[in-house]
């Protein structure tokens, strides 16, 4: 059995973790990247021994980045490209809900810079050192409360900075960074060269590892709430885990998706005209070359 490569960001803990451990156990070489080395190191090695016999998979491999800083990923892409083993599947799954309004050094609110920025600055610094393969898929993890996403669609804010002028909602700021990473990757489906995919990943409220339950702030508070109609961690990486594996590649590229299945997300997730304004001015906050087809 051939094992192609995945990266999995946010993969010391939580739902990276699980998805690490169900790819290893289909045959896959699996690279973690965590921010606490420790904790990454150790989540490394609690998956050795579980890849099936007789498939070519490379033990699991760590990189330590803080992605809430841009030159961190940058770094850890420098990183993935030095290492010559070309990546099949990035699975972006990093992401946190802040309590309160903070900047990180780049200048921008950390919700965004952690949900959005990271997954769209790694994958167009891999894309540009030629580290993903021809048929690469690029699965950003996404989530139902896009939905509650707030965005000027005249002028939208892709720096998340507007928030220091307004109240601060924690379950908005988290929604409309969402929703802001989903426009980008429907208008990067366009330009990925022929062959590539890229999928936003819903896993639905999950028991133990929800967003809202570990967040802080009116998320945590709200959790018990929703407790009863959580999954298991299990269940929640099913359609990343999907996604990352199955044959021929699923459809639509730039699509969202849930439980394994083409989803439909909010109206302005749809927009076109939106997705290709998010996207360049993202593009350019970031001083990424935007793609081009």
């Amino acid at each position: 059995m051939s094992s192609g490569t995945v990266v999995i960001t946010g993969g010391g803990s939580g739902l990276g973790l699980v998805t690490a451990r169900h790819l290893i156990k289909a045959g896959q070489s699996v690279v973690l990247v965590g921010r606490d080395a420790t904790r990454t190191r150790a989540a490394a090695d609690s998956l050795r021994g579980l890849a099936p016999a007789g498939t070519d998979a490379a033990p699991p491999r760590m990189y330590t980045a803080d992605l809430e800083q841009w030159s961190q990923v940058q770094a850890l892409a420098a990183r993935l490209a030095a290492d010559r083993h070309p990546v099949d599947v990035l699975i972006n799954n990093a992401g946190a809900a802040f309590s309160r309004y903070e900047q990180t050094p780049d200048g921008v609110e950390r919700t965004y810079a952690l949900n959005h920025h990271a997954p769209f600055l790694l994958t167009h610094t891999l894309l540009a050192e030629g580290v993903l393969t021809r048929e690469a898929r690029i699965i950003n993890m996404s989530s139902f409360v896009e939905k509650r996403g707030k965005l000027d669609a005249t002028d939208p804010d892709v720096a998340g900075t507007s928030w220091s002028k307004r109240f601060y909602h924690q379950p908005n700021v988290y929604a409309t960074s969402k929703l802001v990473s989903l426009l980008a990757a429907r208008e990067l489906a366009h330009r990925l060269p022929d062959g590539m995919s890229i999928y936003n990943a819903n896993p639905g409220m999950v028991k133990g590892t929800a967003m809202n339950s570990n967040a802080g702030g009116p998320m945590r508070l709200t959790a018990p709430l929703f407790r009863p109609f959580a999954t298991t961690p299990d269940e929640g990486v099913q359609t990343p885990v999907w996604l990352a594996s199955a044959s021929p590649a699923p459809r639509p590229s730039g699509g969202f998706f849930s439980e394994s299945q083409p989803d439909t997300p909010s109206r302005p997730a749809l927009n076109d005209a939106l997705a290709r304004t998010v996207y360049t001015k993202t593009a350019a906050l970031l001083g990424v070359e935007p793609l081009t087809r």
